[in-house]
């Protein structure tokens, strides 16, 4: 039975790190794309709530990195377990805001591109 717990502790441990890790480097992959459509904005004349989607993505983003954060800093593995499992559940929810909105940045660049021809 202890064998049984110090793998799911470890298996628990092991989600938490990747989704520690994957969350933060999300947060970079948002902002680096928020300044390239700032540029894009700036050099085309054009406007999009792109940038400010993507910008609320990287929140939800940061919200998973702190919660995995605080599972992995969690004493019991009640807790740990719990807030692991919210944190995996923003991380989805972050990933398919972020799909939507490549989704929309990829329809407002073929209408753009339609309008100027």
């Amino acid at each position: 039975m202890s064998s049984d717990n110090n793998e799911r502790s470890r298996l628990e441990g092991d989600i938490c790190i990747h989704i520690f890790t994957v969350s933060s480097a999300m947060v970079g992959v948002c902002l680096t794309v928020i300044g390239l459509i700032r540029v894009v904005i700036t050099l085309g004349k054009a406007d999009t709530v792109a940038d400010d989607l993507l910008a609320g993505d990287a929140l939800l983003f940061l919200t998973s990195c702190l919660l995995s954060y605080a599972a992995l800093r969690a004493r019991s593995f009640r807790r740990m377990h719990r807030i692991e499992r919210t944190a995996d559940a923003v991380f989805i929810m972050a990933m398919v805001v972020m799909t939507l909105i490549c989704g929309f940045i990829t329809y407002a660049m073929s209408i753009s591109s339609n309008v100027g021809h």
